[in-house]
């Protein structure tokens, strides 16, 4: 059960945007209510999709967006891709850890760079990537689908795996939040968020509402429901 005093971050992917009006549906989206911006950054080789590199990062920070970037490197090699998006201004940056020779080593390379840091699992991936860094990271993201493409159901056995990580995250003593990435919609957003995370990835052209702020509207009524549950 969440408590009343943990909020939620809700974070679409630009993924899902109109990149020929990126920068509106960036601010678009950030009125309508959006905490974070999350990137799906994929490279065709870690993952089967090709999608972008830092310099959407840095044309945003440039266009004028000032709220928290969260960048998700689905690349491999990583360390190269962290200097970049430090370079473009991201705020967060998680990576896989088979993605990385040296784990450890690219998690402090994003906390030198002045960013937040943070590993990615997959849905098959084993939780004792995490028994080494509880100290280092700030934010575990969970892939509730397979990486690669966006508009997949949301993985069902995922509630079970974010009931685990709250506790490691409670056992920890630090304030880490916990995200979750793929097939998050209104319908199982209250589940999801009682399950124990804080943090929402999600693709707002999948919603059931066609304007952002009704779809965000709309999950944050559910959230409030699961907070008071």
């Amino acid at each position: 059960m969440n408590s009343p005093a943990r909020p939620y971050l809700i974070a679409p992917s630009i993924l899902s945007a109109d990149f020929a009006r990126l920068g509106e549906e960036v601010e678009k989206v950030i009125e309508s209510g959006a905490d974070v911006i999350h990137f799906d950054v994929m490279d065709n080789h870690y993952v089967p999709n090709l999608t972008f590199g830092s310099m959407i990062c840095k044309a945003l920070r440039d266009y004028g967006v000032e709220a928290p970037i969260d960048v998700h490197l689905m690349v491999s090699p990583v360390d190269s891709m962290i200097e970049q998006f430090l370079e473009a201004g991201a705020s967060i940056i998680t990576f896989h850890p088979e993605a990385s020779h040296h784990v450890d080593r690219s998690l402090q390379l994003i906390k030198d760079g002045g960013a937040e840091c943070g590993l990615v699992l997959n849905p098959a991936t084993s939780l004792h990537h995490l028994d080494c860094v509880m100290d280092k990271v700030d934010q575990i993201l969970l892939m509730s689908v397979n990486p690669g493409f966006g508009g997949q159901s949301f993985i069902d056995n995922t509630l079970d795996k974010i009931r685990q990580v709250r506790q490691r995250i409670i056992t920890s003593g630090r304030d880490i939040r916990l995200e979750v990435d793929g097939g998050v919609k209104a319908s199982n957003i209250r589940a999801i968020a009682e399950a124990g995370l804080t943090c929402l990835s999600l693709g707002l052209r999948y919603s059931t509402k066609k304007d952002y702020k009704a779809a965000i509207d709309e999950m944050r009524a559910e959230l409030a429901l699961a907070n008071n549950s």
